[in-house]
């Protein structure tokens, strides 16, 4: 038997609770950070590949190189990429081993909050990025903009205030200004940052809610772990709120993310 479903879980359920709605950010993330034709370009937390499929989408010249901390991530990404102008490795994004200024562009998507040191990694990204080139990031609005989660989250507190703590709008990096002080500190010049807002299309409440049984991000592994009295009860009014009065279908929410973007000064 293929040990294939082994190694690919952890990223198929990504990919059904994340992936689907880091693609269409990816798209407005590259245009935002202006991939152009020929650039080498960083994807740093590349997880299951979106934004580096995006850029070599987009841009079909350009060469991109991905890399994360998850090796089942860079190996289910691999797995996917249809040309050799689109890699993935495994690594740490606080101590990239990668040469210094060998690229045009350097971009993280949904991932700066992740990582324990960012300012670290920042660091690391400028080092890598020629001078002139850009280096940007966008994360997801937890507070007020990603419906998906901020509903998640309303209700789940509601239920059990003693997990406030644990609400994803406690992220840092996920509001308005927030990164583009990180970009200024960090010696990056001609800062600018802006919202990139994406619909989030669900087809019924299951296609909302069965993604968050499996165990991914901080929502995902509250879900999953809830016994079940409690998990049937927050289901119950995450249904309430998205259909209420018993209705059934589909519905849209929002997913805003904060984009900023930075150029690497002369050395």
């Amino acid at each position: 038997m293929s040990a294939q479903p082994d190694i690919f879980a952890e990223s198929d359920a990504y990919e059904r609770f994340m992936g689907r709605w880091s693609r269409p950010l990816a798209g407005k993330f590259v245009t935002f950070t202006g991939v152009a034709a020929g650039n080498a370009v960083l994807d740093v937390g590349s997880g299951t590949g979106a934004l580096s499929f995006a850029v070599a989408e987009s841009v079909p010249t350009s060469r991109v190189t991905g890399v994360d901390f998850s090796a089942a991530y860079v190996r289910f990404a691999q797995s996917r990429a249809k040309s050799d102008r689109v890699r993935f490795v495994q690594g740490d994004a606080q101590a990239l081993q990668l040469p210094d200024a060998s690229f045009d562009r350097t971009l993280s998507l949904l991932v700066m909050n992740f990582i324990p040191d960012p300012p670290k990694a920042l660091r690391e990204m400028i080092r890598v990025t020629k001078p002139g080139g850009i280096v940007s990031a966008a994360i997801w609005d937890y507070g007020e903009g990603m419906e998906m989660l901020r509903v998640f989250w309303d209700e789940a507190v509601a239920l059990d205030p003693s997990i406030e703590k644990r609400d994803e709008r406690h992220m840092p990096l996920c509001r308005s200004g927030e990164l583009a002080a990180l970009w200024r500190t960090s010696g990056l010049h001609e800062v600018v940052e802006q919202p990139l807002t994406v619909d989030l299309a669900f087809t019924s409440f299951e296609d909302y809610w069965q993604p968050f049984l499996g165990g991914q991000g901080p929502a995902g592994a509250y879900a999953a772990k809830l016994p079940e009295p409690a998990r049937a009860a927050l289901a119950a009014r995450l249904r309430n709120r998205l259909l209420p009065n018993g209705k059934s279908g589909a519905f849209t929410l929002k997913g805003r993310a904060w984009a900023v973007k930075g150029v690497v000064p002369m050395r």
